[in-house]
């Protein structure tokens, strides 16, 4: 199977790729920081049919998308490649607020805008968002990064209707909180808190099982479901009495 992997140079996306390194698969790794890119190339390498990177900002959407021209017959894309800007309830910078935007919803439809014709045309594929449980609940600390991913989920399900039937299989990834650099800048105590093999071990499981929504841990995704269904006046009360 031929992956491609966004990214891909620490945390979540690394871990995908270790967890992902066989003499089953050929990844290519995506990812804006050659060092480490180039690094844990040499680490899979010999555990892979092949193992290639692609340097570039996913932020640079031209460049982005000629790179990803480039590849071809590839069998899944795993948009993982995102960023946070903390917890913080001041008002957000709008030069910083478009970045998170273009990292976190822009790039993954500068790729697909690549891709999606190509795995149309063969009629299969499969690709994963890697969203976010703070999707489906918004603190006033993380309001920013929470429409995000949520903004993520609404693309995802659009596109999971259009190409379902055309072969493509489109997952959406709901993690919590998972030890990585994105969860580092955060100093408060964080609930359910995994540990990066382990949520990462879910992850590729759902992705095996081709689950198309998959919230976890569990216990936190029913804390959040049963937050959303009480009364507005209550679920305000509570997020008051905690942020």
């Amino acid at each position: 199977m031929k992956i491609l992997i966004t990214g891909a140079s620490s945390g979540l996306g690394a871990q995908l790729a270790r967890q992902y390194a066989s003499s089953e698969n050929e990844l290519i790794l995506l990812a804006r920081r050659a060092d480490k890119l180039y690094s844990l190339r040499k680490e899979l390498y010999e555990k892979c049919q092949d193992v290639s990177v692609i340097v570039t900002d996913v932020t640079e959407f031209e460049t982005l998308q000629e790179k990803i021209k480039t590849i071809e017959n590839l069998d899944m894309v795993i948009l993982n490649a995102g960023i946070s800007l903390g917890h913080n309830q001041d008002i957000t910078p709008i030069a910083e607020f478009k970045k998170l935007y273009d990292v976190n919803v822009l790039s993954n439809h500068a790729i697909l805008e690549i891709l999606l014709p190509k795995f149309e045309n063969k009629g299969s594929g499969k690709i994963v968002f890697i969203s976010s449980l703070a999707s489906l609940f918004s603190m006033p600390s993380s309001k920013v990064y929470s429409s995000s991913k949520r903004a993520l989920n609404a693309y995802a399900e659009g596109i999971r209707y259009k190409y379902k039937p055309k072969g493509i299989d489109v997952l959406t990834i709901l993690p919590g909180f998972i030890k990585s650099e994105l969860t580092d800048k955060n100093d408060f105590d964080m609930p359910f808190l995994l540990d990066t093999r382990e949520g990462v071990k879910r992850i590729k499981s759902a992705i095996d099982a081709n689950k198309e929504f998959y919230p976890f841990p569990l216990r936190f995704y029913l804390i959040i479901r049963l937050l959303n269904l009480l009364p507005s006046f209550l679920r305000e009360k509570i997020v008051n009495s905690v942020s």
